[in-house]
């Protein structure tokens, strides 16, 4: 029996990433290639970035003119509830900032001005003040690059892939999975029913499969956007192997970290909260958060009307070295955050032999169950964790013993064995 051919659509990828989404695309890629013939299309590529078996096909490397010219006769349906909004989207995942407080009926995307405009795709700019304008460009394009491609199988990461998978389906017939690592639900809550969410509910209703990354999100999908559980199958991220280092730290306070974007689906104002807790009982401490986003200026304001003074510290960005010797030198590792599809970063704490304090509103809790859990409201059975760890070793040590075993279980290689068991459910023509 063949190989399958999969035609794959993500936004980001390795090296160039801004989030969770890139990694995790990159990890089942990397081990999908083993298994399947993968074409990639990106937005953006380093042409000097290579992957065995798959061709990593970037849209900024291709010539746009030449590319309008392929005749797919793209129609769209109609999208009568999808409006386009003025928006500042930050890095994925991170909620978006509407300028319009009020859609009108007026502002149903114009399709066939995004058609006429594929030379303006700004990939420089995927995350800017149109991004769904980037989205509908890039399923232009794909389109047309998908039309000059051999391939059984169509594979959408996220929702920002999801209109091209939709438009390459309804051209060729061929199968789409869309992979769904975060919902607008997750972002924004339950009330914003805009046009992410819209473009989210047409890649799930036009799709053959969905998977989740989690059972947690699973369950979102068919609360929310009334999805059948009969075409949803959850796949745990997997994670990369990463040799365990401990790193001397230049104080004898212990150091309790959170790392992700400050926003409020992270939940940062409750690991102020927790910080607030924890400090009256453990004064010789010192809490860190890594990372940035929409919530970092009232964070500041926050963190000094609490008298947290030289005991809680914002380092902005960190790349992924310095992010390794921040876990190197945590003695916990908090994530408290209000709606987690998955949560890597609670797997790369564990692998750095960090305990973690999760939330129970996380997919991560589904595979590390090892980690001490609490509602993410619920400050006070946090700070309990994080005071409990750090005051018993024995029970740290065991935390994190826990985890190793937890984590024996998880591989993208695994993931890929059941995404590939997906993809036999269709028949190769």
């Amino acid at each position: 029996m063949r190989k399958p051919k999969i035609l794959m659509l993500g936004w980001e990828f390795p090296p160039i990433v801004s989030g969770g989404l890139g990694v995790a695309c990159y990890g089942l890629t990397k081990s999908l290639s083993q298994y399947a013939d993968i074409s990639l299309i990106l937005p953006k590529t380093d042409s000097s970035f290579k992957l065995d078996n798959v061709e990593l096909i970037g849209i900024n490397q291709l010539d746009i003119k030449s590319i309008k010219s392929i005749n797919t006769e793209i129609e769209y349906e109609k999208f009568s509830d999808l409006h386009l909004v003025e928006t500042d989207f930050l890095p994925y995942g991170n909620n978006y900032i509407q300028k319009n407080e009020t859609i009108k009926e007026t502002e149903v995307i114009d399709i066939q001005k995004y058609i006429e405009e594929i030379e303006s795709f700004e990939n420089n700019d995927l995350y800017g003040k149109d991004i769904i304008g980037n989205v509908i460009k890039y399923a232009n394009i794909c389109t047309k690059i998908a039309s000059t491609l051999s391939f059984d199988i169509i594979h959408a990461h996220d929702w920002m892939t999801y209109l091209a998978g939709v438009q390459i389906k309804a051209k060729t017939g061929k199968p789409l999975v869309v992979h769904v690592h975060a919902t607008e639900i997750d972002r924004s809550g339950p009330e914003n029913k805009g046009n992410i969410f819209q473009i989210e509910k047409t890649g799930m209703q036009s799709a053959d499969c969905i998977i989740p990354v989690s059972i947690f999100t699973s369950q979102i999908i068919q609360d929310y956007y009334g999805i059948s559980e009969s075409k949803i199958f959850p796949v745990h991220n997997g994670v990369d192997f990463a040799e365990p280092l401990k790193k001397e730290k230049n104080t004898q306070d212990k150091v309790v970290m959170y790392l992700g974007r400050l926003t409020s689906q992270k939940g940062p104002e409750y690991f102020l909260d927790m910080a607030e807790r924890v400090i009256e009982k453990i004064p010789n401490i010192r809490f860190v958060m890594a990372g940035t986003g929409d919530k970092f200026k009232s964070l500041l304001e926050n963190k000094s009307t609490r008298n947290l003074g030289n005991r809680f510290h914002f380092t902005g960005f960190l790349n992924s070295q310095k992010v390794k010797e921040l876990f190197a030198m945590a003695d916990v590792y908090c994530m408290p955050s209000v709606s987690e599809p998955f949560g890597l970063s609670a797997l790369e704490a564990a692998q750095f032999g960090v305990p973690c304090v999760i939330s129970k509103q996380s997919g991560v809790a589904e595979v590390l169950q090892s980690a001490l859990s609490a509602d993410f409201w619920d400050v006070f059975k946090m700070a309990e964790h994080i005071i409990t760890l750090l005051e018993n070793p024995e029970l740290a040590n065991e935390v994190v013993n826990k985890s190793y075993k937890d984590l024996e279980k998880l591989s993208w290689d695994e993931s890929a064995k059941k995404i590939m068991g997906l993809y036999q459910s269709f028949p190769l023509k």
